[in-house]
């Protein structure tokens, strides 16, 4: 496609096209395998010193500064700020930008698809059947209204389209999804990601302090907001952390995990639509995209593992031959990892932000992102109230 080689993504991309594609089969090597390992490790390894120096300073803070048994600073928290901080203070160096973008797309999803151990099926469905008429309702109005918006504010009709669409369903994602099928000039693109990445990672670090403060400490309302108010998968399984951390419910967290992922899934149905309406406004022949392309395999896999958590604790025995408290080990050493992958993910968010894009978008594509980030926290928090 024409427009789509000339420059690469920009240092705040999530996109999949960014992600380092690991060589398998049986044929591997040990020297391939060590030529797709060591581009990634310093990256990798900078993200997980900042989540360790962010649990660090955290317990010293609590309980050394504030001789607190438990401490009111998160450590996710504090890992996103200290990797803004080396991000914005000093040059992130080159050797590091591989690593980070492993740790911010494929980490993360490990993190997402290890959460689905928290949750039977059985209870994932009841969190996505009770969030479902906010989700829905959400995203129209999001993509709607932003639209509108944009058109208000004056920007091309594809940078509006694309916003409304990150705004809408699922971040960078769904923009880089969309981009091939409206035309989306690489610039265009960019600046989509960006007002998605500055504003997502603005509301995922103070979201959890207002839907605690809005919904009475109540972990559905709570975690509902969070899953339909911020952007990005990423940011919602941050706010998520930072809800359980500083307010101790867990309920919060898995709230809004399934409900992002039930909203990403609306991808399906919005990105054609986007792209149909896109073309018959303006005439111009798209690029297909097929519809499996447009399914996140971390949705699935968090599917999987709650499958897999439903069969385990069927019976006296999980599948039969383990003892039911090494079964109990076994979830809760998966819980553990599981968050420790979202803590690196999430100094990789820190890593990957850069405050000198604010200058970068332009103020009318800052304008339409403050704006579409405002009107879909209002509009959630109005359905929810509405609703529940």
């Amino acid at each position: 496609m024409a427009g789509r080689t000339a420059a690469g993504p920009p240092p705040w991309t999530t996109s999949s096209a960014c992600e380092p594609r690991p060589h398998g089969g049986p044929g591997v090597t040990a020297r391939s395998r060590s030529a797709w390992l060591l581009p990634i490790l310093p990256g990798v390894l900078l993200a997980l010193s900042l989540a360790l120096l962010g649990q660090y300073l955290s317990q010293w803070i609590g309980q050394s500064l504030m001789g607190l048994a438990k401490s009111p600073v998160s450590p996710i928290l504090l890992a996103i700020l200290l990797g803004m901080l080396v991000r914005n203070l000093f040059r992130l160096p080159a050797w590091s930008e591989a690593g980070v973008r492993f740790a911010l797309v494929r980490i993360l999803r490990l993190g997402i698809v290890l959460l689905g151990i928290r949750l039977s099926l059985a209870e994932a469905g009841a969190i996505g059947l009770r969030a479902l008429p906010v989700i829905v309702a959400s995203v129209g109005i999001a993509l709607w209204l932003v639209t509108w918006v944009s058109r208000r504010i004056g920007l091309s009709p594809r940078l509006g389209t694309l916003i409304a669409a990150g705004t809408g369903i699922c971040g960078a994602t769904a923009i880089v999804a969309l981009a091939p099928v409206i035309r989306a000039r690489d610039e265009e693109t960019a600046y989509a990601v960006a007002c998605i990445t500055l504003f997502g990672v603005a509301a995922m670090l103070a979201y959890p302090f207002l839907a605690h403060a809005l919904f009475a400490g109540d972990g559905f309302r709570a975690g509902l907001f969070l899953g339909t108010a911020v952007h990005e998968t990423a940011q919602v399984a941050g706010a998520g952390l930072v809800y359980q951390e500083y307010f101790g419910d867990a309920q919060a967290l898995d709230t809004a995990t399934v409900t992002k992922l039930v909203r990403n899934l609306g991808m399906l149905a919005v990105i054609p639509l986007l792209g149909f309406l896109y073309q018959r406004g303006h005439a111009e022949p798209g690029v297909r995209m097929p519809w499996y392309g447009m399914v996140p395999l971390f949705v699935l896999g968090f599917a999987a593992m709650s499958l897999l958590r439903t069969l385990g604790d069927l019976g006296e025995q999980a599948f039969g031959v383990i003892p039911a408290a090494q079964w109990q080990d076994l979830v809760a050493g998966l819980k553990d990892l599981a968050e420790i992958c979202l803590g690196v993910a999430m100094a990789a968010v820190g890593l990957g932000t850069s405050l000198k894009g604010l200058r970068e978008i332009g103020l009318r594509p800052f304008a339409v992102g403050l704006v579409s980030a405002l009107l879909v926290g209002v509009v959630s928090l109005l359905l929810i109230l509405a609703l529940y």
